[in-house]
């Protein structure tokens, strides 16, 4: 085990996000917490979430075909950025999940390669890159 990498800290695999609920449809929840079909408010939350997602998954899927949409994780390093600028390619990146781009990208190397940017879940990037792609976030 390499010392140096747990010290690392972890990327998180979820975004925080906050709704707001009416006292009934809340005291609903807690009742079925309460009768033990899920463990808590968030498990509760979580299920009903994919079980929308499942009952909308074929119109997702061709959604995501039409749009060209990468799916999942998708990381952009500034070794890859790179290569895209020495072969004088503009990025039109697409993706529904989490996009990250990496820490050492600057927002000139960032402006230089990612001609638009639309994210459909969460973006990590510096503010700095966030800033110089404002234009360019859809």
């Amino acid at each position: 085990m390499d010392p140096a990498r747990d010290l690392r800290p972890k990327a998180p695999d979820s975004e925080k996000i906050t709704i707001n609920l009416g006292y009934v449809d809340l005291g609903h929840i807690d009742l079925m917490v309460e009768e033990g079909f899920y463990s808590n408010r968030t498990d509760f939350i979580r299920t009903a979430i994919r079980n929308q997602i499942d009952r909308h998954a074929e119109v997702v899927r061709q959604a995501v075909t039409r749009k060209s949409v990468d799916l999942g994780l998708r990381h952009f390093s500034r070794t890859d950025l790179e290569a895209a600028r020495d072969a004088g390619q503009m990025l039109d990146i697409r993706v529904l999940g989490l996009a990250t781009i990496a820490p050492d990208v600057t927002p000139d190397l960032a402006r230089a390669t990612i001609a638009s940017l639309s994210v459909l879940g969460a973006l990590h990037a510096s503010a700095a890159v966030k800033s110089a792609l404002a234009d360019r976030i859809q």
